[in-house]
């Protein structure tokens, strides 16, 4: 990981930190992909991907999460959550951010929600 891409995290984690939500682990890998963050906000256990795109070109850091990048999101959530008890209330967050510094900071709560 660049060191930009680290420093977008913990600015990432630290802002979602300031919102109430609790750090679980950072960087969960498995062979279907990583989730940058994972964190519990109440009953929700929240995957965030953290985008940092100093660009607007080719639509920014949002567009940059692609269907393909969702799919292995969701995949990688699945494995995290096998053998967790119950059916856990989920959901993924998108945090885009267009420089290295809190003010630019873009929550999107639900990315993947109809």
């Amino acid at each position: 990981m660049s060191e930009d891409g680290k420093l977008a995290e913990d600015l990432a984690a630290d802002y979602l930190a300031a919102q109430g939500l609790r750090l679980i682990t950072r960087n969960y890998r498995c062979r279907f992909g990583e989730i940058d963050l994972i964190m519990q906000d109440g009953a929700a256990t929240v995957f965030a991907e953290v985008r940092l795109r100093a660009s607007q070109r080719f639509g920014g850091a949002a567009a940059s999460v692609s269907a393909q990048k969702q799919q292995r999101l969701i995949a990688t959530a699945l494995h995290y959550l096998t053998g967790r008890r119950g059916e856990p209330i989920c959901r993924f967050d998108v945090i885009t951010l267009d420089r290295l510094e809190p003010s630019a900071i873009n929550w999107i709560r639900d990315a993947f929600g109809e």
